[in-house]
């Protein structure tokens, strides 16, 4: 018996959730929502990442950073767009039970 030679990891979502009815499975519920965060951690360090880029060529370039730094500005940008926690990239099935008004009580 022997070490394997590499590691292999699930990457993607199962194939057993159902959006139209998320609560049917419980267990597919939790590793898409487990998948949806690692995503979201992925393009979060991604963007940091991009960002300690920027600052080093600001540094360095000094004077020069608009024409010189220009590409990962907008690297950076385009990494930050749509990065966040809020509910506006989920489906809106997942967004939760709507409160409805006390004035029909």
């Amino acid at each position: 018996m022997g070490r394997r030679k590499g590691v292999q990891f699930d990457e993607g979502a199962p194939d057993d959730f159902d959006p139209d009815n998320p609560y049917k499975d419980p267990v597919a519920f939790f590793e898409t929502r487990e998948h949806l965060v690692r995503e979201k951690w992925i393009d979060i360090e991604k963007a940091k990442i991009l960002r300690e880029k920027l600052r080093w060529c600001y540094r360095i370039e000094g004077v020069n950073h608009l024409q010189k730094c220009r590409h990962l500005v907008h690297q950076y940008l385009d990494s930050t767009h749509g990065v966040g926690w809020g509910k506006d990239l989920r489906p809106p099935a997942l967004h939760g039970p709507k409160v409805e008004a006390l004035g029909s009580l």
